[in-house]
């Protein structure tokens, strides 16, 4: 299925841009009228993917992180975080609620398990030197995308 629409925006792995992102984001699928719920669904998911790039990722220095929406007919969002950091070692145990590889224990570990609560959908790629790829999707159960705007 091809998408209706699509925003791409990119940006520095600064903690002020996370803010940014979830903003960025609400405002895109604004079109869609999604329910306050939905859209806090998606802003708390955003909220934790950027994150997980500013913290793990590029954890010795600042990246670029790459976002991607895509609005389908169906009312089907798909949200693509992309980083080009260290990359996750163990993507299976990198998910584990409670688990974080930050030293010190600042991080309570539950990044992926908000994000997989708040989707419906999630997909972890990674490749260690490369960077990681989050993609988030979600139904917004209310009006479909204005045609012709």
């Amino acid at each position: 299925m091809r998408p209706v629409n699509i925003m791409k925006v990119n940006f520095l792995s600064r903690s002020a841009n996370e803010s940014f992102a979830r903003v960025a984001v609400a405002a895109f699928i604004a079109q869609l009228d999604p329910t306050v719920d939905e859209l806090a669904d998606i802003k708390t998911s955003v909220s934790e993917a950027v994150t997980n790039c500013i913290v793990h990722a590029y954890k010795d220095g600042i990246g670029e992180i790459y976002i991607t929406v895509k609005i389908y007919e169906n009312d089907k969002v798909s949200v693509t975080v992309k980083d080009k950091g260290c990359g996750i070692e163990n993507i299976e145990r990198a998910m584990e609620p409670m688990y974080t590889s930050t030293q010190g224990g600042e991080r309570a570990g539950l990044g992926f398990t908000v994000m997989q609560s708040f989707t419906d959908r999630l997909r972890v790629k990674s490749r260690l030197g490369f960077g990681t790829t989050v993609i988030m999707d979600k139904k917004l159960g209310k009006k479909s995308v204005a045609r012709g705007t």
